[in-house]
C-alpha cells in the first residue's frame, strides 16, 4: 500500500502549525549533526498546499535568552527564507519555551475561536518543541498530525555519558507521539495527497 493510499483525512480548516523554522538552527556550530535534510523542502511544500487550498497556517517564532542564536537580538531569530516567502497572513505565535501553547497570542483561544480541531504539526525540532507542541496539542482533545519528514532535530547528549543521534531521537519522537496516543505519525507526501480532496468534499 502507498503512501498516498494511506492518507489521511484532513479537515477543510485544518490548521499547518510551522514551528520554528529559524535562520539560527543553521549555525552547526551551535547545534552539531542534524538529519533529515529534506525537511525545508518538505515543509514548504505543506505551506504552499495549505495556502492553496486556503486552510489555516501557523508560524511559530522561539525568542530566546540572550546569548542564544535564537535570542531576538540575533540574525537567527528571523525566519528561514522559505518560511518568510511563504507568511502572507499566517498567524505569528512567538513563545519562549518548548510548547507553542504556551505564547502570545495564545494559539488555543485562536484555534477555538475558529472552531479548528485538527492540527498538523512540522518544523524544528522533532524531539524539543514540535513534540511537545504535538503532545499539547492531544492533551488538549485536538486530532493531531506530525509529518516527521517535515521536521528535523540534532543529536543530542544527555546524562552519564548517554546520547542520541538525530534520527535516533526522531525515532523516540515518532514512538512516543503515536504509541502514545498523542498524534498520528504521517508523512509530507500523505498529507500532499489528501489536501486537494479534502478541499472538494468539504
Amino acid at each position: 500500500m502507498t503512501d498516498t493510499e494511506n492518507a489521511p483525512h484532513l479537515a477543510a480548516d485544518s490548521a499547518l502549525i510551522v514551528i520554528d523554522v529559524q535562520k539560527g538552527f543553521d549555525d552547526a556550530s551551535f547545534w552539531g549533526p542534524r538529519n533529515n535534510p529534506a525537511a525545508e523542502d518538505n515543509i514548504a511544500a505543506l505551506m504552499d498546499a495549505w495556502q492553496a487550498s486556503g486552510r489555516p497556517v501557523v508560524l511559530v517564532r522561539h525568542a530566546s535568552r540572550p546569548g542564544s542564536v535564537l535570542a531576538p537580538d540575533q540574525p537567527g531569530y528571523a525566519f528561514k527564507d522559505l518560511v518568510e516567502e511563504r507568511r502572507h497572513e499566517s498567524l505569528l505565535v512567538t513563545k519562549t519555551v518548548n510548547s507553542a501553547f504556551y505564547g502570545t497570542p495564545d494559539l488555543a483561544g485562536w484555534l477555538a475561536s475558529r472552531g479548528i480541531g485538527q492540527v498538523v504539526v512540522a518544523g524544528i525540532q522533532t524531539n524539543m518543541c514540535v513534540e511537545t507542541t504535538a503532545r499539547m496539542a492531544g492533551n488538549l482533545g485536538y486530532e493531531v498530525l506530525v509529518p516527521l519528514d517535515a521536521t528535523h532535530t540534532f543529536d543530542l547528549a544527555g546524562p552519564e555519558g548517554l546520547s542520541l543521534t538525530a534520527d535516533e531521537l526522531a525515532t523516540a519522537t515518532a514512538v512516543n507521539l503515536q504509541g502514545g496516543g498523542f498524534a498520528r505519525v504521517v508523512t509530507t507526501a500523505q498529507l500532499l495527497s489528501a489536501a486537494p480532496a479534502a478541499q472538494l468534499t468539504a
